[in-house]
């Protein structure tokens, strides 16, 4: 079984979450006790920030990386 790298894992559990808050948040937009402002202002900071993670965790996977690699090829010399 392949092993799913946290760059992906770690952002779906969070969309994850994200979806269920906004299915529970949405009883609270549509009685009119949220705004649209503030309840799609929530889901799109968070969206945005579970993207900036998603590509910060694959930078620091491929610098991980390239460092191992870096260090088998001078161990071999």
């Amino acid at each position: 079984m392949k092993k799913i790298p946290r760059s992906t894992l770690i952002p779906l559990l969070l969309l994850i979450y994200l979806a269920v808050m906004a299915y529970f948040g949405w009883a609270d937009y549509a009685a009119g006790l949220s705004s649209a402002l503030n309840y799609f202002g929530v889901l799109g900071v968070t969206l945005t920030i579970i993207v900036v993670l998603h590509f910060t965790i694959k930078r620091q996977e491929r610098l991980r990386k390239e460092r191992e690699d870096d260090m088998k090829r001078n161990s071999e010399k």
